[in-house]
């Protein structure tokens, strides 16, 4: 399933994206057939696999009582699927092509840092570029929503512990980040974070280490990359992770980005700049599309 939150008629909700570009109203689906899911997003998030299974059973209802909860996808704004996430967790240098081009070490054990949740944006929201910061950068990811508290998982157990995937464009103020000789500031401002389109559950991704991950800018091919790429694989990062720090229901673990980012360029770096659209795109979630604004 590929679940949106988004709003309609200046109301927010949250539904089931279907292959016909249509959403089907979860709450309103819900509650015409007197069967209770939580009234947002995130809510559904914490209730973990029984969420999931939840909707799966909600949806073998009547075809006639989905058709009266189903709106265009044109008639909504898609948000940032996770509204207010607990933690917003990054993995540095978790891609051996992107260790590649920096002639970075491979790390022993993931490196990470955190985003603040209010650099969060939707789809087709702009990325602000503030008027100080002249090397704006794209960081196609791959992004875990945590589904089930944990401490201490193990790798054995930690997909059990996953609600799903969704889309995340790490973006960074390289000039910023190599001022501070560290990432914080530079990757933090305000619409930093876009998320989204949607997430799609665990169980729609057989295999999410060989996903293709990749990020256009203007229609141009920049990143273009395969998950199977990536040092810790996304069962190895939540281990990881969980022996530093909890895991919640809603956190986000952006797990690092392929080769092709902006800053190693050649022959020389090709920064975004207002105007430009960038797109990160992953196989079974689908395009996260941004455009970038002068601030």
């Amino acid at each position: 399933m590929r679940l949106v939150r988004y709003l309609h008629s200046n109301a927010e909700s949250y539904g089931l994206l279907t292959t016909e570009e249509e959403v089907i109203d979860l709450p309103a689906l819900s509650g015409a057939m007197k069967r209770p899911l939580p009234s947002s997003l995130q809510g559904l998030v914490s209730l973990g696999i029984e969420g999931i299974s939840a909707v799966e059973q909600l949806m073998r209802v009547s075809t006639e009582a989905k058709k009266k909860a189903t709106i265009p996808t044109e008639d909504v704004a898609l948000l940032t699927p996770v509204a207010s996430p607990p933690k917003i967790i990054c993995l540095g240098l978790n891609y051996r092509d992107h260790a590649e081009e920096q002639w970075a070490r491979i790390p022993d054990e993931p490196l990470i840092f955190f985003k603040p949740r209010t650099a969060l944006i939707g789809p087709d929201e702009p990325i602000i570029r503030p008027s100080f910061v002249k090397q704006l950068d794209y960081e196609a990811e791959l992004a875990v929503v945590v589904g089930r508290r944990g401490k201490n998982i193990s790798v054995a157990d930690a997909e059990k512990h996953v609600f799903g995937y969704t889309a995340f464009n790490d973006v960074s103020a390289r000039d910023i980040q190599s001022k501070d000789k560290q990432w914080t500031r530079g990757k933090s401002f305000d619409t930093f974070a876009p998320t989204g389109p949607c997430i799609t559950t665990a169980n729609q991704i057989e295999n999410p280490h060989n996903l293709r991950i990749c990020t256009r800018v203007n229609g141009e091919l920049r990143q273009n990359s395969s998950t199977k790429n990536m040092v810790f694989n996304v069962y190895e990062v939540v281990h990881h992770i969980s022996r530093v720090m909890t895991l919640e229901p809603g956190d986000i673990i952006a797990t690092g980005t392929p080769a092709g980012v902006a800053v190693f360029m050649k022959p020389q770096p090709r920064f975004l700049s207002p105007g430009d659209v960038v797109e990160v795109e992953i196989e079974k979630i689908g395009t996260l599309r941004n455009r970038v604004r002068e601030g």
